[in-house]
């Protein structure tokens, strides 16, 4: 019964979410009155935290090898936190700020030829990059919740199972953040 509620709320929580971010991202509320100067700041901060989530996946992995489950335990629950932290600031970041489009970058609008081939011929790999990171963005999550859910209550197989799944998909996510934030950076107009 306990597993019953725990999924029902795994999977609410999940559906809330990506509601959310559906939501700003079709920009369907009304766009605020003005951007606060802190929200420049915020997609490289998530750069950061998903870069540190990759190492602390890693190095998860590491300790479970080494059979150093408390650290194994500390390390998930640090990358957790973190993700977290990432979350809010992702939907904040993208309440307040435009979309950015990759290859926009011509403040006066006028982009150089070589600039503009470079453009062209990067960009599939930037959508491949940025389509599969979203599409495995919102699987992870309530994979993410299953394995910490059976992970605390000490239900080894079951969490195995999961993170069979969830964890090559959290590690590709947070790296392709990273990459993703990297190739759209040189295009933000600020």
């Amino acid at each position: 019964m306990k597993d019953k509620i725990a999924f029902r709320i795994i999977a609410a929580a999940s559906i809330l979410i990506f509601a959310a971010v559906l939501i700003l991202n079709r920009k369907i509320l009304p766009a605020p009155d003005g951007i606060p100067s802190f929200i420049y700041y915020l997609p490289c901060l998530n750069a950061i935290i998903n870069g540190t989530c990759s190492i602390l996946l890693i190095l998860s992995l590491t300790a479970i090898k080494m059979k150093n489950i408390p650290l194994h335990k500390k390390i998930n629950l640090t990358a957790f936190f973190l993700s977290s932290i990432f979350l809010v600031s992702y939907v904040t970041v993208h309440y307040y700020m435009p979309d950015t489009k990759f290859g926009d970058i011509d403040h006066n609008g006028i982009l150089a030829p070589e600039e503009l081939s470079n453009v062209s011929s990067i960009r599939p790999v930037y959508l491949f990059i940025l389509l599969s990171h979203i599409l495995l963005a919102t699987i992870v999550l309530p994979l993410v919740l299953l394995s910490f859910y059976f992970g605390l209550k000490d239900e080894r197989a079951k969490h195995r199972k999961i993170v069979r799944f969830s964890y090559p998909i959290w590690l590709y996510v947070t790296i392709t953040g990273v990459i993703v934030y990297l190739m759209i950076s040189p295009y933000y107009p600020f």
